[in-house]
């Protein structure tokens, strides 16, 4: 073993041993931490948070929460003497994400790039007191140095809001979760076949009609009936700007997601003209994927997708919008004149081809606009629209990712098996869960690694993130929600910033003690977890 392991090893001890009494516990590791064994820095009321100009939402949002947490009211100002006081210093020379965390007998001092610095701030957060904070008066942090910048360059969190809703409030809740983990995407899953979430003002029968269904089946799929109960529910574009403002301020990207050609019942419910049959159609009341689809034959089905994506662009700034793209029966394009006119037009072999037909013509509608379409991994057979972001989810996502790599396309990796935080944590699980995956612990989500072995040095270069995915066949309420996302978001966020020499498991597990404290602060509902569960 080298020196300079040894070094790393005690160093990551008197980490986790902590420094004058108070645990120094970070998640997601950062990639160099020189910690003191004397001294710490207090703060109160008094101290002040002096912040360069960009650096406003990252200065309110730590004096909020200190606000929030500690009942402790900072001063907030722009410029001034960062002596004994917290300093927010921007340096545009950080690569994105990249920050430096001080903590001195001078004061706690954080530079960085822009949403560097709020990442300090959650490192930061995580170095105050997890326990005996009722009437405190001032917040003790220990003496650190920390270096830090994230692995990759997307970092993601879904959330299906298709199969059931939830209100505004808690997606900004989800927001704030992604915040505190140092995740930059949050993927709001807006449409399927059991309900439109987003108004459309040029349609509006998709409010009317398809966001709601007249019933729910009950248990796991195929069910054992139904609940008979109107469930639904949409977001007006005035509350989806609001929420963009939110997470803008907390630097995560609100990436939309309109499925296409599959997946859309909901919208053929709403306007049955855009099917291959007609109709009648009903939004759909169980889980699983409907033959009807989008016809691909039909010109009006994609004016309607371009004055969709029209309004949704106007309220989402993201570089990317997801179009869905996956699980895509062919049934009905293989029987509809329209459709089989369409293969015979455009010199298609068959109907996966018209599928990359379909995807290729709303892709290079979305470039014109500026932006960059992300689909499912189905998106490659047919052949792959041209500067499309594959979205590898099948399995282990090896199928998705070699496809997307051999190709050339960037790739993010949000493989089923471990990411997908709908299965069950323990095969003991006593709930309604998606389990065609088996059982994924928070070990088994801990040990993804999203760059195969396989890859190139070449082909490394294309996989620029990864995301876990919550899908809500199974949970009709927040705290169900809760309790599948936590604590697996945090071996998540592990994954998706650190480094991959620093992962390691045993450590994880010693850091997770002062997270669960940490989540009784934020109040979050959450599995217990046998962490040695594999």
């Amino acid at each position: 073993m080298s020196i300079k392991t040894n070094f790393s090893i005690l160093l990551l001890t008197l980490f986790s041993l902590g420094v004058s009494g108070q645990d120094i516990s970070i998640i997601p590791q950062p990639l160099e931490i020189k910690a003191s064994i004397h001294g710490n820095m207090r703060f109160s009321s008094k101290t002040m948070i002096v912040f360069d100009a960009p650096l406003i939402h990252s200065a309110s949002f730590l004096k909020d929460y200190c606000n929030e947490i500690y009942r402790i009211n900072l001063l907030a100002k722009q410029s001034g003497n960062g002596l004994n006081n917290i300093s927010l210093v921007y340096r545009n020379e950080f690569l994105p994400g990249a920050y430096t965390l001080d903590v001195d007998e001078d004061g706690i001092r954080i530079q960085g790039s822009e949403d560097g610095v709020f990442y300090g701030i959650q490192s930061l957060i995580q170095l105050m007191p997890v326990t005996g904070i009722k009437d405190i008066q001032s917040i003790t942090v220990p003496f650190v140095n920390i270096n830090d910048q994230p692995r990759f360059a997307y970092r993601g969190m879904l959330l299906d809001v298709g199969r059931h809703f939830f209100a505004i409030d808690f997606l900004k809740k989800c927001v704030d979760y992604a915040a505190f983990h140092k995740i930059n995407y949050f993927h709001l899953h807006l449409t399927d076949d059991q309900g439109w979430r987003i108004e459309i003002k040029k349609y509006p029968k998709l409010a009317e009609v398809g966001a709601w269904r007249n019933g729910t089946m009950i248990g796991l799929y195929p069910g054992t009936g139904n609940d008979g109960k109107k469930h639904g529910g949409y977001y007006t574009q005035e509350e989806l700007k609001d929420l963009v403002s939110y997470a803008q301020k907390r630097y995560v990207s609100i990436v939309p997601e309109i499925e296409m050609p599959g997946h859309a019942l909901a919208a053929l419910s709403s306007y049955p003209n855009l099917g291959c049959t007609g109709g009648p159609y009903q939004v759909k009341e169980m889980w699983g994927v409907s033959d009807d689809v989008f016809c691909a034959g039909n010109d009006s089905t994609f004016s309607f997708l371009q004055d969709v994506l029209d309004e949704v662009i106007a309220i989402f700034p993201s570089k990317y919008i997801h179009i869905g793209g996956d699980e895509c029966p062919k049934k009905r394009w293989e029987k509809c004149p329209k459709c089989q006119a369409r293969i015979k037009a455009e010199n298609l072999k068959d109907e996966h081809e018209l599928q990359s037909y379909f995807i290729s013509k709303m892709e290079k509608y979305v470039n014109e606009k500026g932006r960059t379409i992300i689909g499912w991994d189905e998106i490659l057979e047919g052949g792959i629209a041209p500067n499309a972001v594959v979205m590898s989810w099948r399995g282990d996502g090896e199928f998705g990712c070699l496809g997307a790599v051999k190709a050339k396309h960037p790739v993010i990796m949000a493989p089923s098996y471990g990411f997908y935080l709908d299965y069950p944590q323990t095969s003991q699980e006593d709930s309604l869960a998606a389990n065609w995956g088996g059982v994924s612990s928070v070990r088994k989500t801990y040990m993804i690694e999203p760059v195969l072995a396989q890859l190139t040095d070449e082909e490394v270069n294309y996989v620029i993130g990864a995301q876990a995915n919550i899908w809500t066949e199974y949970m009709n309420n927040l705290a169900k929600v809760e309790y599948m996302m936590f604590p697996r978001l945090s071996a998540v966020s592990e994954v998706l910033w650190s480094a991959k020499k620093l992962r390691n498991w045993d450590d994880f597990k010693k850091r997770m003690e002062s997270q669960y404290l940490r989540y009784n602060l934020w109040r979050i509902k959450f599995n217990p977890a046998n962490l040695d569960i594999e």
